[in-house]
């Protein structure tokens, strides 16, 4: 077809035609009249079919430019192209490419209210942001196990407890980006069965915990703690029988003790895991309670008050520590000491331990425990304890008279 019974019209002939009806240009090309206004489109066939495409209302397109849309239109089925599918590529709006940083700083700030201190989402930020930093300019959906392995090999050794935190975030992050749509697949950053097969396995010794006395020797160092006299060294004792935090022994209030049900439970306010601790007592636990317990015992009484009145300061126990030699060992230490001790001395089971420790859930056996609360075989595990403490041991190394000490 030549371009002359092609291009029939005129610019003049167009703005004549009231219409309404259609108006032939020739190769396909019409400007269709209606009431409701007026506009250009293409017939032509495709594949045997006939095929109709809109060009663009005639008050915005010429009728140069109309015939130059057919144009491209024709050279389209000439070379097998649907136009059709062409037109739709051009309309659809392009992806939006997210990086991994950009993901992960949107995710924090939408989950930090749940963060119990100012610190924690300070830290959040911080481990992203300085030890994640190869990945914050990646596409989140192109991380792989070697980008995450990347980050974690030059310092999973020299610093393990950064690189662990690390490791973890990432695999959260990377979970919420899944969640989201935004990769599939599974997650580089997981430990187990993953990384766990790559990572080199770290010397427990190089790990940083908090010092801790060997259980063997905690029998002779309570025999000199008992000598002590004070709140402060009662409070001591009551932490080491009852493998609690200190802060939940500073903060305790005569409220909630039940001396006859033997029984201590801390309210979720001041649990780590922000969940209610039931602690049963030892008959030597209740005897440290009734040496401190005054006569006329308020509710609202500090069990274990500073002589001047409110809690003992976090500083505290660690004082005692120092005042009988042992600046060497923490107070938080003695619940590692307990729990090296079930573990080596002992056959009660795992979830009951973690359960008298107040550690996190992490098994549905775990969750099954917690919710019958498990306090008669806790009772059973802390008598036990409370009955190894006290045994007369061989070394009495620990004892207040030694040289040097106060």
């Amino acid at each position: 077809m030549s371009s002359r019974a092609r291009n029939k019209l005129t610019v003049k002939e167009v703005a004549g035609f009231a219409g309404p009806g259609l108006l032939s240009d020739g190769g396909g090309l019409y400007l269709r009249v209606r009431p409701s206004g007026r506009s250009w489109f293409y017939i032509g066939t495709m594949s045997g079919r006939r095929i109709e495409l809109g060009l663009g209302s005639d008050l915005d397109i010429t009728l140069a430019k109309a015939r130059e849309r057919a144009e491209k239109i024709r050279g389209q089925l000439l070379d097998g192209i649907d136009p059709r599918i062409e037109r739709a590529k051009a309309r659809a709006k392009p992806v939006p490419v997210v990086t991994f940083g950009t993901f992960a700083k949107e995710w924090i700030a939408g989950i930090e209210d749940g963060f119990r201190n100012p610190k924690h989402r300070q830290q959040w930020r911080n481990t992203v942001d300085t030890h994640a930093a190869p990945l914050l300019n990646k596409p989140i959906d192109q991380i792989s196990t070697s980008d995450v392995l990347a980050v974690l090999e030059p310092i999973w050794l020299s610093k393990p407890e950064t690189a662990s935190r690390l490791r973890g975030r990432i695999e959260r992050i990377l979970d919420a980006a899944k969640v989201k749509g935004l990769w599939s697949g599974d997650n580089p950053a997981r430990w187990k069965g993953h990384l766990d097969k790559t990572l080199l396995r770290r010397d427990k010794s190089a790990v940083k915990h908090h010092a801790a006395l060997p259980f063997s020797e905690i029998t002779a160092f309570m025999t000199g703690l008992r000598k002590r006299p004070g709140g402060t060294a009662r409070a001591l004792e009551f932490a080491i029988l009852t493998a609690a935090r200190s802060g939940e022994v500073r903060g305790m209030c005569w409220s909630e003790v039940d001396l006859e049900a033997k029984l201590w439970t801390v309210p979720k306010e001041r649990m780590k895991a922000k969940r209610e601790h039931k602690v049963p007592l030892s008959d030597a636990a209740l005897a440290v309670l009734r040496t401190v317990r005054p006569e006329a015992a308020k509710p609202e009484d500090i069990v274990f008050a500073a002589p001047r009145g409110g809690p003992l300061s976090d500083m505290a126990l660690s004082q005692q520590l120092k005042r009988m030699g042992h600046s060497d060992i923490t107070v938080h230490g003695f619940r590692s000491t307990f729990r090296d001790w079930v573990g080596e001395q002992t056959h009660f089971e795992r979830e009951v331990v973690e359960m008298a420790l107040a550690h996190a859930l992490t098994s549905e056996v775990e969750a099954a425990y917690r919710r019958g609360t498990a306090v008669e075989k806790r009772r059973e595990l802390m008598a036990a304890w409370a009955a190894f403490c006290g045994k007369q041991g061989l070394r009495d190394k620990f004892k207040s008279n030694r040289p040097g000490t106060s």
